[in-house]
């Protein structure tokens, strides 16, 4: 089972429904129920599936939905939560979600595989996959890998890392591959001595871990990263997908997905200047994850987003052609890429982003984020 959270019109307040979604097909207009004070009649109604669970990865999403952007749009939200068995692009084109959030190399396979999906709005810009290590290991680049044990989540997850060795000349058989389950805890065990963590989540399990030597929290400055942004390496990740098909022959489709979009931007611009209160929605949402943990991955998302270089979810044609190259060129341990040959013209467009951002800038919302400024968070143990 799996939870679709949407805002009551006229309470305020976030509802969770759990949903089959086996059972629940959309029809290629969402999954949702009606309003409780009845002016749902009048909204579109839209579902969105998300690629993991609840959590402020999202915190946009479910900004926007708890603030009402969504409704000023005309749109009726359903948020559908992931799972490690759900692909939303499979989702998204069964018809069962009207859009759904992806990283751009996992939907590349699926689109040389036939999925008609287009990439319609880059919210994020910049790669949050890092390789953590202890400072003892001295391991501080791509090069400095050779010889060690190097985790890898693998499912999609291992391009940044393989593009990242080849560019610095690690070919797989000078490190120890280790297959990572996707927690910290085989690197807290000894057992990787670099492994594979997201800025706003694994990392953050790692400094809200009581270090044995010290009695206090792992700190910062205990731990190296391998960042892919510096490395040249990094691909592009959160992307809101839509279906190719609806978007050419559905005028409505294509408006909703306009109004879903400038809406969503709503929601990020929201939990850039509140922070705190994003995260706290999206605890509220019926997220496990601790309070302390919410808001360092809804702060360090938010620098996956901002400053923004051309309006958020704006695609820059350096960045998609940078992650369509790694995706034609790296091989992983399989000797794999995730495609052979150029993806068509309908993965991606900006004509709906660019819709959006000009009504936000009329409506005098910051789309760029130049002034933005990280805030400083507290973890505690546990994330609580």
């Amino acid at each position: 089972m799996k939870h679709s959270t949407r805002l009551i019109s006229g309470v305020g307040a976030l509802a969770v429904t759990a949903l089959a979604l086996a059972g629940c097909s959309s029809g290629g207009s969402g999954t949702s129920t009606s309003a409780a004070d009845g002016d749902a009649g009048e909204l579109t109604p839209v579902s969105l599936q998300l690629q993991w669970y609840s959590q402020a990865q999202f915190a946009g999403y479910y900004a926007a939905l708890e603030q009402g952007y969504y409704e000023d749009e005309g749109l009726d939200v359903t948020i559908l939560e992931g799972a490690a068995d759900i692909v939303p692009i499979d989702v998204l084109t069964g018809g069962d979600a009207d859009f759904a959030i992806s990283w751009v190399p996992k939907v590349l396979g699926s689109i040389e595989q036939g999925a008609a999906v287009t990439d319609i709005a880059q919210i994020f810009e910049r790669s949050g996959t890092t390789q953590v290590s202890f400072k003892d290991e001295d391991i501080t680049t791509a090069a400095d890998l050779a010889g060690k044990s190097v985790g890898s989540w693998g499912y999609g997850n291992e391009w940044e890392l393989f593009a990242g060795m080849a560019k610095a000349g690690v070919t797989l058989d000078k490190i120890s591959l280790v297959q990572q389950a996707f927690d910290m805890s085989g690197f807290l065990a000894g057992d990787i001595q670099a492994a594979q963590a997201m800025t706003y989540n694994e990392y953050a399990q790692v400094l809200e871990t009581v270090n044995p030597a010290t009695g206090e929290l792992y700190q910062p400055d205990e731990l190296n990263l391998i960042d892919w942004n510096k490395e040249g390496t990094a691909m592009l990740q959160d992307a809101i997908w839509a279906d190719s098909d609806r978007l050419a022959d559905d005028a409505d489709y294509a408006d909703t997905a306009v109004k879903f979009i400038k809406a969503s931007i709503k929601g990020w611009a929201y939990a850039r200047d509140n922070a705190a209160e994003a995260a706290a929605i999206v605890t509220d949402s019926g997220s496990q994850l601790g309070e302390s943990h919410q808001l360092w991955m809804t702060n360090e998302v938010n620098k996956l987003i901002w400053p923004s270089t051309s309006g958020v979810g704006t695609i820059n044609q350096d960045q998609w052609d940078q992650t369509v190259k790694i995706a034609m060129d790296t091989p992983n341990e399989t000797g794999a890429t995730v495609i052979t040959s150029e993806p068509p013209a309908t993965a991606y467009s900006n004509e709906y982003v660019e819709k959006a951002l000009a009504e936000l800038k009329d409506e005098g919302v910051d789309v760029m984020g130049a002034d933005f400024e990280p805030i400083t968070v507290e973890l505690k143990e546990g994330g609580n």
